[in-house]
Formats: structure tokens, sequence, C-alpha cells
């Protein structure tokens, strides 16, 4: 059975402390790199400046970013989120106001309670309602 005796702890808690430190460092990189490919103010030859700096000097690419454009980071994050909440308020909107086949039926049914159709025409027009969605 072969035991880790040759691991002290310090260097236990230095490879902890390492793994740590590029795991924050990999969802740095996809958060800003994400936020990087999102922009529209900025131009595809700084958008590949930013993505080669963040390659060729890691740590200090990310850090410079993230002090440059800290006010707009959070910015473009608030108007995606705006922009999706957005897009949901409409859909609703849209599915809500939309009839569907249980309106088309209940107004099938008032006909025929009114006598303007008969059963058999109700019949038929719940069943192409029912067919249609």
């Amino acid at each position: 059975m072969i035991l880790a005796t040759g691991y002290p702890f310090l260097d236990v808690l230095w490879t902890m402390i390492i793994f740590f430190a590029w795991v924050v460092w990999i969802w740095m990189m996809v958060v800003i790199l994400t936020d990087v490919f999102r922009r529209r103010d900025i131009g595809g030859v700084s958008k590949a400046a930013w993505v080669v700096f963040m390659i060729v000097l890691p740590f200090i690419g990310v850090l410079c970013y993230l002090i440059a454009q800290h006010n707009g980071i959070a910015q473009r994050n608030a108007e995606q989120s705006q922009a999706m909440q957005q897009q949901f308020d409409d859909r609703v909107r849209e599915v809500a106001t939309n009839e569907g086949p249980s309106a088309e039926i209940e107004n099938a049914a008032r006909l025929r309670d009114a006598g303007t159709i008969s059963g058999q025409e109700f019949e038929a027009l719940k069943a192409k309602a029912l067919a249609a969605h």
C-alpha cells in the first residue's frame, strides 16, 4: 500500500491554492471573453487585441480588463438581463392574448346555444379547433 508520506501538508495546501487560482482564472477568462465578444462598441481588431493580451499575459490581461471595463461589464449584463426579461414578457403577452382552441370552442358553443349552428356543425368546429392546435 502506497501512502502519501512524502507529500507534506504545506505541499498539499500549496497544490490546492494553485489549483484554486487556476480554476478562478479559467472562470474569469470565460466571463471576460464572453463580455468581449458580446460588446458592440468595439470592433474586431480591439476584440482580437484583448484576446491576445489575455492569452499572452494571462493574469495581467484579465486584471487590466477588469480594471478598465468594470462598469461596462455590469452595464452590459444589466442590459442583457432587461432584454431577456422584455422578450419573456412579450412572449407571455402574445400567448395570453392568443385565443387558442378553448376560445374557438367557446364561441362555437355560444353559436350552437343561440341556434345559429347545429350540433353537427359545433362538433365539426370543435374538432377543427382541437386539430389546429
